[in-house]
């Protein structure tokens, strides 16, 4: 039996260093592409034509496409059908409001059940007896939305995460639209919608477009819904919610497996791919393409905010910081 062509992303080279009392322990190889307003690329480590899954990261255009299908969300809820949220009482609220808009119950949702994402709340739902529910589960605005957008274009909303539902084919018609890539690759996401294969620099375009577009269309709402209510799209302490607060005009989505987008007024965008799929090494790599990017000049606190994200990301040694994971130096 042949064995499969090994990944593009085998060749990605190192972009994160993980750093013990000034000793290199572990590297991280990754993918990063930034472009500048006019969507050419500023940045291009690895294979940023390589397709990649942005997973989570795909959810402001799944919501974009549920505006164009028709549903009526706006504000913190359609922040809320562009998350990942951590399932803080108010985000499951949010998405019992969406489904109760169109006039369908938690029993319509066909995300995978699950406690929420994050710790301190999935405690306390244990503490509580409360068992896993797709309500809980991180997906569960967009899931939400999704049904919003069936009810208001006439669609069955029982197939809805069926890749040939109206709803899903309109959504890679919109990510092909921004990303300006073709969408060859389709899979099953973790919550059960379909994931859809990009590349690197095809997410980075998009995220400049969205956040640079016109506030009356649909990727403009979606754009000024993020930046007004990012508690909503993340959640308390996240960094991609305090990213979003920190940084004038800027657009970001975490997704799964160690991916991370953004999107800048001006059009720019930066799109980061750890290989290994590990979280720590994420944002840093994403903070030094923002500075590549010029960030710093946004704002006085912006230099800040990126130094208080880097350093979250710490190497302990007997529960005292003896280190740090650190970006590569960005060509």
């Amino acid at each position: 039996m042949q064995s499969p062509a090994p990944s593009p992303l085998a060749s990605a080279p190192v972009v994160a260093e993980v750093v013990r009392n000034g000793f290199v322990e572990s590297v991280h190889h990754g993918v990063v592409a930034a472009v500048g307003p006019d969507g050419a690329s500023v940045v291009s480590v690895g294979p940023v034509g390589a397709t990649i899954l942005p997973r989570s990261s795909l959810k402001p255009m799944q919501a974009i496409a549920m505006l164009r299908a028709g549903a009526d969300l706006s504000g913190e809820l359609l922040a809320l059908a562009s998350s990942s949220h951590s399932g803080e009482d108010f985000h499951v609220e949010g998405a019992r409001r969406i489904l109760a808009s169109v006039g369908l119950e938690e029993s319509a949702l066909q995300n995978t059940p699950d406690r929420p994402l994050d710790q301190a709340e999935r405690e306390r739902w244990i503490a509580a007896g409360r068992g896993p529910s797709s309500l809980g589960q991180n997906c569960s605005g967009k899931h939400a939305g999704m049904l919003a957008a069936c009810v208001a274009a006439g669609w069955d909303t029982t197939t809805y995460r069926d890749p040939g539902h109206p709803l899903q084919q309109l959504i890679v018609r919109v990510v092909e639209e921004l990303t300006g890539d073709t969408v060859e690759v389709v899979t099953v996401d973790g919550c059960g919608a379909p994931a859809l294969g990009v590349t690197t620099l095809g997410l980075a375009r998009a995220f400049g477009r969205i956040a640079a577009a016109d506030p009356t269309t649909p990727e403009g709402c979606v754009a000024e819904a993020i930046r007004t209510h990012p508690g909503w799209l993340g959640g308390t302490g996240r960094d991609v919610t305090d990213l979003i607060r920190g940084v004038p005009g800027l657009i970001a989505k975490d997704g799964a497996e160690s991916v991370y987008a953004v999107g800048l007024a001006d059009g720019g965008g930066v799109t980061v791919k750890i290989t290994d799929g590990h979280d720590r090494a994420r944002v840093g790599v994403a903070t030094a393409a923002l500075r590549r990017l010029g960030v710093l000049d946004l704002g006085p606190d912006v230099a800040g905010v990126l130094d208080e994200l880097d350093a979250r990301a710490v190497v302990r040694g007997h529960g005292q910081r003896v280190g740090a994971v650190r970006a590569v130096p960005l060509p």
